[in-house]
């Protein structure tokens, strides 16, 4: 049965990069064939683990939306869409990844959303992992396009703002009953200690405990030189946090 692990939090905290660098442990501990879902509608995972970004899940959905009145002759909807999504698949060794890219536009989109859940739930079943990158509505969770989540890791950086984000996602979690099997707080970008506020935040959002990844000089290098994280070296003090996250989500 595939593990799947969600990354959450407001945008420009980092997400993206974590969930980049949970690829490249999974990777790196032979845990492959790896799924990364791109659920955030500002795309760039994709660059961040070394693919060059592709047509997006919600292209597709568009294109085929327009067109489905007009259906080569013999071919059903299902069958067309789901060759339509396979096209959207940027494929790697050991790691795919799947853009879902920008939201709905004015309609109705259920019979395709339908089609598309069916096909995700299919393909998830070939990964043992799979790593999601959400944005901070939650958008393809809460329409059940992806219907549930082994491991949750809500991220914040270190401002009052990262930290309310943080519980506003928790709180949509359950108020959306969505099925996850364990949920992880995360302060990204940590330099020295914490301020006694984002403290106090904390306290007020219900955190009582947190994982920290420190501020870290080689991925803002990695980033401006635009090299993917996955080829990060060993010494990196992110890259070490992150798997010691990793190291309690999985065995959990």
């Amino acid at each position: 049965m595939s593990f799947l692990i969600a990354v959450a939090g407001k945008g420009g905290i980092g997400k993206t990069t974590i969930a980049g660098l949970i690829v490249r442990n999974l990777k790196r501990r032979g845990k492959v064939p790896i799924l990364a879902v791109d659920a955030d509608s500002n795309v760039n995972l994709a660059e961040t683990i070394g693919f060059q970004q592709g047509k997006t899940v919600g292209a597709v959905r568009e294109e085929f939306s327009s067109h489905m009145r007009n259906m080569p002759p013999g071919m059903g909807k299902e069958t067309l869409l789901e060759l339509k999504l396979n096209e959207a698949m940027m494929e790697g060794e050991g790691l795919d990844i799947l853009a879902m890219g920008r939201g709905e536009g004015p309609g109705c989109y259920c019979p395709v959303n339908n089609m598309m859940r069916r096909f995700l739930e299919v393909l998830i079943k070939n990964y043992p992992f799979v790593v999601i990158d959400n944005e901070a509505g939650m958008e393809h969770l809460s329409r059940r396009i992806l219907q549930r989540i082994d491991a949750l890791l809500i991220v914040s950086d270190p401002t009052p703002k990262g930290i309310r984000t943080a519980g506003r996602i928790r709180a949509l979690t359950e108020e959306l009953e969505l099925s996850v099997g364990g949920s992880y707080f995360v302060i990204n970008r940590i330099e020295g200690d914490l301020d006694p506020i984002i403290e106090t935040e904390m306290e007020k959002e219900g955190f009582t405990s947190f994982y920290g990844i420190p501020m870290d000089r080689l991925i803002h290098d990695y980033d401006l030189s635009l090299r993917p994280l996955t080829d990060l070296p060993e010494e990196s003090v992110a890259l070490k946090a992150v798997d010691e996250i990793l190291d309690e989500v999985i065995q959990s």
